[in-house]
């Protein structure tokens, strides 16, 4: 095979550094890259709820391997390259990837890349490079629901509407006939649930008898409250990673009468019900085509530019600031995700 060899390029990337800090490091495309295709970074995501955990250092130690992202650079707890949500364009022509305008790649936020074809996966043209980013969470939204395999005419409730929540809303809002409810303790999310073709509630809503509960709000409290929910022998999906953290799991009251069986959803290997027919690279591609729709655009923040994330991300990643999911610009952009001429 012949190499390709591409000029010497030097990029950014950012990386978590120290407790609670994020900085940009300098470093160095290899220059004899085999068969890898260079790509500038347009956009990527950040993933509030495990960024948050590796931006606090509450990646258990027995995890530090089970952890580690495609592409990582560095160690937990620090100073650690870390992110899973890219979105990039070819720089030269390359049979591989010329017939696409843009690519994702599982890849920490870095300004240029090199990967090989199998690396990436190509964004449908219906897509634009900010929706795009999600779609390593809807890969996890969508492993979710494959393990819960939601039937139509049921109940169906989620709580917790971060970015996984509003996905998973999403997805089972299609089964028909299935009455979904989203639920946060923000009433600031109702409007998601209506964009996204569901119900609405708050915790004080008396909502009980729920055929399937997704837990998606990664607190001991989200946890109760999906017990509460459940149904005679009801399932409960438990999407949260609490990282170091050990809620309290209430598992008195009604959790034996009722019957209720709480399983794990995780992205690491394929939902079994599919698993025999879905390669990781085959699910990703699902999840990217599942991105086609524009109603989900309300649930992407304004973007953060590049160079602004250092200084910013304190917000993002404590919750002060009411977003679901927050993509970062490497070009300039607008609030509509179009790329600006001036």
């Amino acid at each position: 095979m012949t190499k390709t060899v591409f000029p010497s390029r030097t990029t950014r990337s950012l990386w978590y550094t120290r407790n609670q800090t994020l900085e940009i490091f300098s470093e160095k495309l290899s220059e004899d890259s085999g068969n890898c295709i260079q790509l500038k970074t347009v956009a990527s995501g950040i993933s509030t709820g495990t960024e948050a955990l590796v931006y606090n250092g509450m990646i258990p130690e027995s995890e530090y391997e089970r952890m580690r992202a495609p592409f990582q650079a560095g160690n937990f707890p620090f100073p650690v390259k870390y992110g899973y949500s890219l979105v990039a364009q070819p720089i030269l022509t390359n049979p591989s990837a010329s017939d696409h305008a843009y690519v994702f790649a599982l890849h920490p936020h870095q300004e240029h890349v090199a990967l090989t074809p199998d690396q990436f996966i190509p964004v449908p043209t219906q897509v634009p490079p900010l929706r795009a980013t999600l779609a390593a969470n809807m890969e996890t939204a969508l492993n979710a629901v494959w393990d819960a395999q939601p039937l139509p005419a049921t109940n169906i409730a989620i709580v917790g509407a971060g970015t996984i929540g509003c996905l998973i809303a999403y997805l089972c809002a299609s089964n028909v006939g299935a009455n979904v409810t989203l639920i946060d303790i923000k009433p600031t999310r109702e409007k998601y649930a209506k964009a996204l073709g569901c119900s609405f509630a708050d915790e004080r809503t008396p909502l009980k008898d729920q055929d399937l509960v997704f837990h998606c709000s990664a607190s001991a409290a989200g946890l109760e409250h999906a017990l509460i929910l459940a149904g005679q022998e009801a399932l409960i999906v438990e999407c949260s990673w609490f990282g170091a953290l050990k809620p309290e799991v209430p598992l008195g009251q009604s959790f034996h009468s009722k019957r209720l069986k709480i399983f794990s959803s995780q992205v690491g290997s394929v939902a079994l019900p599919m698993r025999s027919r879905r390669t990781r690279r085959q699910r990703l591609m699902n999840a990217m085509t599942l991105l086609k729709d524009p109603a989900l655009d309300i649930l992407l923040a304004p973007a953060l530019y590049f160079d602004e994330v250092p200084q910013k991300i304190s917000s993002v990643l404590s919750g002060k600031l009411d977003i679901v999911f927050q993509p970062i610009s490497y070009t300039p952009y607008n609030r509509e995700g179009t790329e600006c001429t001036q």
